[in-house]
């Protein structure tokens, strides 16, 4: 993908994945304050209520969103099909900062690193960034194929609704 995408909501979700590079840049405004985003991010309760795909359900088996600490979930379909994700937040800033690994298990030896940025923009909103970097450009590229944007898409108008009502 030469250009970026950009999806068509209030907060559209920007997904950059340039030719030729590992990596993928995914940027979304909010309608909510950073401390409100950085919650949904760290407490399980409410990550579960946003992550992913519609008509996914999300089983916990580990959220511990503080440096050091890792994660490790999975997302049901509702027709048998159950996909895996774990990693390890090696770095959490509080309302400003973090760095995960993130790797889905149906693709072992594919792990990406991500860092993801909580920006203050006043006024009671945010600005969530994640850079994403692969081990190939083939790893990234399936990531793309994989239905990445749908995801995002439906589990970020899901968070509108999570980070307003904190």
């Amino acid at each position: 993908m030469t250009a970026p995408r950009t999806t068509s909501a209030t907060h559209p979700v920007t997904i950059d994945a340039p030719e030729g590079v590992p990596f993928i840049d995914i940027v979304r405004e909010f309608d909510a304050p950073v401390a409100a985003l950085f919650r949904a991010h760290a407490e399980p309760d409410l990550v579960k209520q946003w992550l992913g795909p519609n008509g996914y359900e999300m089983d916990v088996e580990q959220w511990d969103f503080r440096s050091g600490g890792g994660y490790r979930y999975t997302h049901k379909d509702g027709k048998g099909g159950e996909y895996r994700f774990r990693g390890v937040f090696h770095v959490v800033r509080e309302n400003d900062f973090a760095i995960q690994t993130f790797e889905y298990e149906g693709f072992p030896d594919v792990v990406a690193i991500e860092s993801m940025t909580f920006t203050d923009l006043g006024g009671g909103r945010a600005r969530l960034s994640i850079h994403s970097v692969y081990p190939t450009l083939e790893a990234r590229d399936g990531m793309v194929a994989s239905g990445m944007e749908t995801g995002l898409v439906e589990g970020y108008a899901r968070l509108d609704t999570v980070a307003a009502g904190l």
